[in-house]
């Protein structure tokens, strides 16, 4: 999944020497000559020499090795053994393989059963070990590691491994793929344990430091800079905190130190167009790991809030389209039918400005903080719609799966809305579970920039629902250069904004 990435750091030499001092020939003049007045010559060899320029100090980097040695005993190298099915296949005419036993018959030579396959193909599904290897952190000296929920998903064998080389088969105590954080333990002792830190009084442009087992390579340490916060990624649910730091096949499940020797993050993926390193990571919010690690140590699971709706992000033309002042809050797209949002009266078109008084700022925070409220909590929305603001009261439901939906930023070239459309019949209708709706057959001009493709289903154009070609040309026309298209497509449903003149 990833591969060896080799960075050279810049050679950087800091002239650490004494400032050089000039001291007057005069300054040595022999006692008994001090009331001879030296000739005009001797004034001029013996007058100082200028003071040269002070020169700056090359910034120094820092240093992480003392932190490497502090913490580095509490970082571990985790080796994981699951167990694949493979089908072996025997052959015909009575070779069938090898049954184990040095017989070509799976059976066995006695069994009854031989006479009547013996001419038959065989396919035995047998268990074959695959093996990975990832990196943790000791949380507690009771022998308590969080890691990656992906190192250790499926494992039929866990092993951790210490830098004093001792190795202890472990216990999976919890895992939560939708954080991708797990909990492990090993019966020991008197461990060395990480210090927990404040990932929220993390800043862009911090340094950090990675400690993990690359490519199996224990304890090894990767430096660099925070690069952004509150990062959403596709599908997730999770601020990452996005980093410059090196990170490789063996990282995931390491933790991420701020410049206090606290552990701020839990590395866990990285983005590459290559299958390698190229220079962004991402890591788990260490607030976030450890609010997930108690419930999986409590309870063996995580229980969080649930809206039930499906949200993206404000765009600029999506902000103009919906009459908002500035591009803020997050757009819900769907609204789950019988869910917490749609009892509470939340409807497609509304954009979330606020959750409990406090700004909402991307779609990943809201999402993170109706998750932390928990089911059954109330939820207090600042709701924009029809071009003002309204409070709506939510009683959360219990998160099963709910992903933020996102679109990217279209080409706009003006002209019609370049739609070809139809109503859908009522067997369409039925299975795309819709009412009313236009199919889409052709998409050209702004329409197909904007991304929408023939097979999309067009619900309603600025928060109208459209079931007629004329509908959809109305709510065109007596829009003000932006139309907002709510578009169905398979089973997921998303505003696509278009500028139409």
């Amino acid at each position: 999944m990833r591969f060896v990435s080799f960075i050279r750091k810049p050679l950087v030499i800091a002239m650490l020497g004494a400032a050089t001092v000039a001291v007057p020939v005069g300054a040595l003049y022999v006692s008994g000559a001090a009331h001879a007045a030296p000739s005009p010559a001797a004034q001029i060899a013996t007058a100082p020499t200028p003071a040269p320029a002070a020169v700056n100090p090359v910034a120094a980097l820092p240093d992480f090795s003392g932190m490497v040695q502090k913490y580095g005993p509490a970082v571990v190298n985790i080796t994981v053994t699951t167990k694949v099915s493979t089908a072996w296949q025997g052959e015909e005419n009575g070779n069938n393989g090898d049954n184990g036993n040095g017989n070509d018959d799976p059976f066995g030579p006695n069994s009854p059963f031989a006479p009547f396959f013996r001419n038959f193909r065989f396919q035995v599904p047998r268990p074959e070990p695959m093996h990975g290897e990832g990196s943790g952190f000791i949380i507690r000296s009771d022998g308590l590691i969080m890691t990656n929920a992906h190192v250790v998903k499926g494992a039929s064998e866990v092993t951790v491994r210490l830098t004093d080389r001792r190795e202890y088969p472990a216990k999976v105590i919890g895992i939560d793929t939708r954080s991708d954080i797990a909990l492990i333990r090993i019966k020991a002792t008197n461990l060395p344990t990480v210090k927990i830190g404040d990932s929220r009084t993390l800043k862009v442009g911090q340094w950090v430091l990675a400690i993990g087992a690359p490519f199996g390579f224990d304890n090894s340490a990767t430096a660099g800079i925070v690069s952004a916060k509150n990062r959403p990624l596709s599908g997730d649910a999770v601020p990452f905190i996005q980093t410059d730091v090196p990170i490789n096949p063996g990282n995931s499940g390491g933790p991420l130190f701020n410049m206090q020797g606290e552990v701020v993050g839990v590395n866990s993926q990285i983005y590459s167009r290559s299958g390698g390193y190229m220079g962004v990571s991402f890591s788990i919010p260490i607030d976030v790991a450890m609010k997930v690690g108690t419930q999986l140590e409590t309870t063996g699971h995580v229980t969080r809030g649930k809206l039930g709706v499906e949200i993206q992000s404000v765009t600029q033309d999506l902000s103009d389209s919906f009459g908002l002042p500035q591009p803020e809050g997050a757009l819900v797209a769907r609204v789950e039918k019988g869910g917490p949002a749609a009892r509470a009266g939340i409807e497609p078109g509304d954009v979330i400005l606020k959750l409990n008084g406090e700004p909402v700022d991307s779609t990943t925070e809201l999402s993170e903080k109706i998750a932390e409220l928990g089911p059954g909590a109330t939820a207090d929305l600042d709701v924009w719609r029809n071009h003002a603001a309204r409070k709506v009261d939510v009683k959360l439901g219990t998160l099963e799966d709910q992903r933020a939906a996102r679109t990217e930023e279209p080409r706009h070239e003006g002209g019609k809305l370049g739609l070809a459309v139809r109503p859908l019949t009522g067997e369409e209708q039925r299975q795309g579970n819709v009412q009313g709706g236009l199919l889409v057959e052709q998409a050209s001009g702004p329409a197909a920039d904007a991304g929408i493709q023939p097979g999309d289903i067009v619900l309603s154009a600025n928060g109208s629902p459209v079931a007629s070609a004329q509908a959809l040309k109305s709510a065109v026309e007596s829009s003000k250069g932006h139309v907002a298209l709510l578009i169905q497509r398979g089973d997921a449903r998303i505003f696509v904004p278009v500028r139409v003149g």
